[in-house]
């Protein structure tokens, strides 16, 4: 062990690798500070460009951003009180709090070395994970390997959302684009519509850039106006350091809860920050500071954040079962490399395994080191006007997912799967469970088609498949049991009560005629798949029909509710959708300019709105910070040697 430990590091301290790795801890600070993007938008955005690298290399890239994605928006959620993802509202609350007070310095502080300190349990536990569980892994076969993973898919489906109905929904969503292009098992070509670019199926950057970062930044350009309204004074660094070691115990016993958070799939970073703080509050005789400014509650968070997306990295490698949306884009870079989770890669690959502790590490320690030295500047950029940003990040997705197949299909399937994105978080859909379902549905299939191969139908009375189902029974009985309590006691408390079913209400304003037209939509994608299914070969049916059929029940089910719901309540409007509507319309019609008169004559155009009008720049400015932008993005293109997409009227050649 000792052995692979030491030649671990060397892999990873080759000046490329390296520099791989502190790229992606830029992106990922970058994109932890937005708030709304988070870590699957860093991941989606850098996944395209890890296959221009060697394998350890685009690891490390993609390790870089997980590692500090907390810890970067520790800075939004105290200067702003805007948390950069769910698992950090308990930080904006305290830290804000704190800000307001003259005490930023101190919250930022804490939650910096609180972050690192996560970080680092994190890595402490998948080193020594990896021998333990080695082992037992190594037992496994096909299908305990297929339970695990259907036992994620149904953990993300359940945990990420409320509504289980539609959290199900859209994993067997996942699964139908994840059969898209040939079937493995048989010689057959799955929902290709006559179309050559989808007989490879779709690709996992497009997939993760339309479902998540094309909808967050629809979302944020539409909000309009300045990041932040003022300036947040910091303050001195001296105290964060005594209030830190003064609290050291509690975030350890934090980051013990993130750790087992993690072990947990699907659980997340959201629900151990979040009973973290609860500890905190439970251990803590002074009780009245808690949401007033008290450091603790970001001592708690921020260690339980960081501890937690790294041990979700336990159950990705060794089970196949991405322990959340990040994790799933890093099982799916894992499987385009060549590396298969699990006993394979316990026993051929431990450097990789050793490669991706040191990473997570030295990203830990250098992420905070360098929060503490860039955060004094970036408090001066709070009132930034968020379509600056997005012109230049909108461009990188095009270019990201255009090296794809470098046809037009790439920039067709990134807006479609945007729109899909967008009208699924505007429904207040999770969109969680579409990724882990279209990471898993490859290898589920190749697990499911070994094991009824080889075992037929006896494998369903293996002791290992049984402890395995009763992860996903046991929890499903306990959550009816507990949904039949409620209704009874509604039932019995107050007759008036409300009664929309346990469960269903959220506190997010949802609009009822996007929710309707998503609900349909899904109903008529089964539906025509379910039709095209049944002129499949057998062995090629299997896995579309474990998506398909639940699929088509569970949509139907949710349109039926909503029609019921909308007859009942009325419509009901949520004017952050409509607002988003002209933004939409404006990144659909660069998508329609670009295969018109191609990228380069696309983008300008795309610049002058984007600055002109959704910023408000004056012209002067506009020009210089357009011309900038724009040569950055030619650039970009020429350094993935790869030519801009062309239009089928006109196309601007370019000198280069």
């Amino acid at each position: 062990m000792l052995e692979n430990i030491a030649s671990a590091l060397v892999i990873l301290f080759e000046p490329m690798r390296l520099l791989a790795l502190c790229a992606g801890m830029l992106a990922g600070m970058m994109f932890g500070m937005l708030p709304g993007l988070g870590g699957v938008a860093a991941v989606s955005i850098l996944l395209p460009f890890i296959y221009l690298m060697d394998s350890y290399s685009g690891l490390a890239m993609l390790l870089g951003a997980i590692s500090v994605i907390y810890t970067a928006d520790t800075i939004t959620s105290v200067l702003l009180g805007a948390p950069g993802s769910p698992a950090s509202a308990p930080t904006a609350i305290e830290g804000h709090a704190l800000a307001r007070q003259g005490k930023a310095s101190l919250a930022l502080g804490v939650g910096f070395l609180a972050s690192m300190i996560g970080g680092l349990f994190g890595a402490l536990i998948l080193s020594v994970a990896i021998p333990i569980a080695g082992p037992l892994v190594l037992a496994l076969g096909t299908p305990e390997l297929f339970m695990f993973a259907l036992v994620g898919l149904c953990f993300a489906a359940s945990m990420v959302g409320k509504d289980i109905a539609v959290g199900l929904a859209t994993a067997c969503f996942g699964i139908l684009l994840g059969v898209v292009g040939a079937a493995p098992a048989a010689a057959n070509y799955r929902f290709t519509f006559g179309q050559p670019y989808l007989m490879d199926g779709l690709s996992l950057p497009i997939v993760a850039l339309g479902l998540f970062a094309v909808a967050e930044l629809i979302g944020m350009v539409a909000s309009g106006g300045g990041i932040a309204g003022k300036q947040m004074p910091l303050g001195k660094w001296g105290e964060s350091f005594r209030e830190f070691w003064r609290h050291r115990w509690l975030v350890v016993r934090s980051s013990i809860i993130g750790i087992f958070g993690g072990f947990v799939p699907a659980v997340g970073a959201s629900a151990s920050t979040w009973i973290a703080y609860g500890h905190a509050i439970s251990s803590t005789k002074d009780k009245r500071r808690f949401g007033k400014g008290e450091i603790r509650g970001i001592a708690s968070s921020e260690g339980a954040n960081n501890a937690t997306i790294i041990s979700d990295l336990v159950p990705t490698m060794l089970f196949s079962v991405p322990g959340g949306p990040a994790a799933a884009i890093f099982l799916g870079a894992l499987f385009s490399f060549g590396f298969y989770p699990g006993p394979r890669m316990v026993s051929e690959t431990p450097d990789l395994m050793y490669m991706i502790v040191w990473s997570v590490a030295l990203a830990s320690v250098m992420g905070a080191i360098i929060c503490f030295a860039v955060t004094p500047y970036l408090a001066r950029l709070t009132r930034i006007n968020f379509s600056l940003i997005a012109a230049p990040l909108l461009l990188i997705m095009v270019a990201g997912a255009y090296q794809g197949t470098q046809t037009f299909g790439d920039i067709l399937a990134l807006l479609v799967l945007g729109i899909i994105g967008w009208l699924m978080k505007n429904a207040n859909w999770p969109r969680a469970p579409v990724l882990v379902g279209f990471v898993l549905a490859t290898p589920m299939e190749q697990y499911f088609w070994l094991t009824t191969q080889i075992h037929g139908v006896t494998w369903l009375t293996r002791p290992g498949v049984l402890v395995i189902a009763s992860l996903i029974v046991i929890p499903m009985l306990l959550g009816l049991v507990r949904k039949l309590r409620r209704r009874r006691a509604s039932t019995a408390g107050s007759p008036s009560a409300d009664h929309s079913p346990p469960g269903d209400s959220d506190e997010s304003p949802r609009d009822s005629t996007i929710l309707l037209i998503t609900a349909g939509l899904m109903v008529v994608a089964f539906a025509y798949a379910s039709h095209e299914m049944m002129g499949f070969r057998s062995n090629a049916r299997l896995m579309p029909a474990m998506g398909i059929v639940p699929g088509v029940l569970l949509s139907l089910y949710i349109l039926g509710r909503q029609l019921y719901r909308l007859r009942r309540d009325g419509k009901v409007i949520h004017l952050d959708s409509r607002q988003q509507l002209p933004v939409l319309g404006g990144i659909l019609a660069y998508g329609a300019a670009m295969w018109l008169v191609g990228f380069s004559l696309a983008t300008p155009l795309l610049l002058a709105w984007l600055l002109l009008r959704c910023a408000g720049m004056r012209l002067g400015s506009a020009a210089l910070y357009g011309l900038i932008v724009y040569v950055a993005a030619q650039g970009l293109f020429i350094l993935m040697r790869i030519t801009p997409p062309s239009g089928t009227l006109f196309t601007l050649p370019m000198p280069w």
